[in-house]
């Protein structure tokens, strides 16, 4: 990705995609020569919505976009409609809300989690709540695996030079005694030091059994305004993960989420 040119929105017209829009106009910016494209799956959500609803959000937002607003409309199931849109318009980023409350009893996912998995670009998840836009400081949060996709580092860069960010780069060890550089580790250390430039800031390890409230906790103190994950890059209590970290935080972090894989 040389640049992010056109952002797709789940859009529902419900407050969770409501914040994701304020989210990425404010990530845009009033001079930021970048598309958004809203896309309103029919079968998934009320049906509410006409043509007409889509055309005030254009005039709510023309005088903020440098673009004007595209919308569409598609019709099959939620996860596999996206993911067509996602590839038929070359879409650099997604921005999204926590899409359906409910969760799969035996995989934990939503409709949220199931995307951030399944797309093939990076998607930014917009938490519940109020959000207001800031990017100054931006969690890495990096596994045990050495990173095997320098390629989503590149991406990570182009946030922190966007917004001039500093990234702080964060291992949770879940196990006893496991203190020290591994070999992996030591790699990861010079992959991100060289692939971020001057905008690393720093690396920490945390020890906390639990990975998941480890991270949060330090998001929480640290005034950390992304969490960036590489979904492939993690292991959970020691075995692989399946996306379970990503899924997780997708849904219960209280900041938003940035999956590159």
């Amino acid at each position: 990705m040389d640049k992010i040119s056109t952002i797709l929105i789940p859009f529902d017209f419900s407050e969770s995609a409501k914040r994701a829009l304020e989210y990425a106009v404010a990530f845009i910016g009033r001079n930021g020569d970048i598309k958004i494209i809203l896309a309103y799956i029919s079968g998934h959500s009320n049906f509410e919505l006409l043509p007409e609803n889509f055309t005030k959000l254009e005039e709510k937002y023309r005088l903020v976009l440098k673009n004007k607003m595209e919308w569409k409309i598609q019709g099959g199931s939620l996860t596999q409609s996206l993911l067509d849109i996602q590839k038929t318009r070359q879409i650099d980023l997604v921005i999204m809300g926590t899409l359906g409350s409910r969760m799969d009893g035996n995989s934990g996912e939503t409709n949220t989690s199931k995307l951030v998995l399944a797309a093939d670009c990076p998607v930014l998840v917009v938490p519940k709540g109020n959000i207001d836009f800031r990017m100054r400081c931006i969690a890495l949060v990096l596994g045990k695996e050495e990173i095997d996709d320098t390629e989503a580092l590149g991406i990570l860069l182009k946030f922190a030079r966007r917004f001039n960010a500093k990234v702080h780069v964060v291992t949770v060890k879940n196990r006893p005694g496991s203190y020290g550089y591994s070999e992996e580790e030591e790699k990861n250390e010079n992959t991100v030091e060289y692939y971020l430039e001057n905008f690393y800031a720093e690396r920490v390890f945390i020890n906390n059994k639990d990975v998941a409230k480890g991270i949060l906790t330090y998001v929480s103190k640290n005034d950390i305004d992304l969490i960036a994950i590489l979904p492939r890059n993690h292991a959970m209590h020691g075995e692989p993960s399946e996306g379970q970290l990503t899924r997780f935080l997708a849904v219960h972090s209280q900041v938003p989420v940035l999956a590159i894989d």
